[in-house]
Order: C-alpha cells, then structure tokens, then sequence
C-alpha cells in the first residue's frame, strides 16, 4: 500500500500564509502606485494642455489690441505679473479694457474685463468688472516672471530687452509681449515644471 503523504504541520502552514499575504501586500502597493503615477500623469497632461490653451488664448487677444474708446495706448500698464491692454474682446465694437494677472496665492492665471462708462469723455472703471480663471496650477515665482516686454528692437537689441518692469512712462515702447507659464499640479512632490511660453507681436502697435 502506498503511505499518504505527510501532511503539513502548523508552523509550516503559517508561513505559507505568511509568505502569501507579503507577496499580496507587494502587488497591492505595486497596482497603488502604478495608479498613483497614471493619475499624476493624466493630471499633469490636462493641466498643461489648459495653460496652453490659455496662453494660446492671451496671445490671440494681444494680436488685437488697440487704443481705448478714451483715446489711451492700447497697452495701459505691464509688470511681471501683471498686464492690462484695451482691445474688443467680444467683437461688440465697444473696447474693452483686459486685464491678465497671476493670483499667486491660488496659482490661477485670470482675466479681468471693464467696460467703458458712459461718461463723455470716456472713461474706465478703476477695477474689473468681471474676473474669471483661464487656468490653474500657474507656480511662477518672483524669478518667473509670466509677462516679458520688448520693444520695436528686437532681437536685434538684447541689451535694452526684454523692457524693465513695471514699464512705467516705457509703456509705449512695448511691441511684442513673451507670455511665460510654468505649470505643476503638486510643486512639493513634483518638482519639475512644464513650460509653456508664446509670443504675441502687437500687430496694431506696428505703426506707431
């Protein structure tokens, strides 16, 4: 007769059980961050793709500036973060006085929109009347500048560009404006930043 086979004792049983639950526990840590670094990468991409957008955005709007309804330069002030231009945003035939800005505390790039009074002569509001996100994750820092200005010299002249900020009396000086993000979703963990820059050459300003 055929002896049955020895069965398995206790201590060997828990350490089979032992060793299933560690392999267990590696494949679910492995599947987590498998997940984790997917979202992040998905995550990343549509923030990315929205600030490009948005920067596409500001550049299409730039091309279009002009002189306000109030006779002032079409752009009215630019610092490095900070940038007001009139142009008709919404094809209405009244100009409107745009303003772009970083809210650095939310790291949300915004647009801001005033219309003229109807005063005579005509005038703008002092602030916006109305504010939006065009888009979010922005982490430029006080060295990121998101708005550089050039004058009717360049490239050709890099030592008096780009123009020093807040332009100031320079204001009408600026012919092409560089639009600078730097977009990250989680700046502590993830430290590299996508970049994302254009250029918009003020196409109204070409014959002043």
């Amino acid at each position: 007769m055929k002896k049955n086979p020895k069965a398995m004792t206790l201590i060997e049983l828990l350490m089979a059980i032992a060793v299933m639950l560690i392999v267990m526990e590696g494949f679910t840590l492995l599947l987590v961050r498998s997940w984790d670094t997917n979202k992040f990468i998905l995550e990343e991409g549509m923030a990315s793709a929205a600030a490009s957008r948005a920067s596409n955005k500001i550049i299409s709007e730039l091309r279009r500036a002009r002189q306000g309804d109030d006779g002032d330069f079409p752009v009215e002030s630019g610092s490095s973060f900070d940038l007001k231009v009139y142009l008709d945003v919404d094809n209405d035939g009244v100009t409107e006085r745009v303003h772009y800005y970083l809210d650095k505390d939310a790291d949300e790039l915004k647009k801001g929109i005033a219309n003229p009074l109807g005063t005579t002569p005509i005038t703008y509001p002092e602030n916006d009347d109305s504010v939006s996100t065009m888009t979010t994750y922005v982490v430029n820092a006080d060295s990121d500048p998101v708005f550089y200005y050039y004058n009717r010299d360049y490239p050709g002249d890099t030592v008096n560009n780009p123009l020093a900020v807040p332009l100031g009396s320079g204001v009408s000086e600026v012919r092409l404006v560089r639009v600078h993000l730097l977009v990250n979703i989680d700046p502590v963990h993830a430290p590299n930043n996508v970049n994302i820059e254009s250029f918009a050459d003020l196409r109204n300003l070409n014959s002043l």
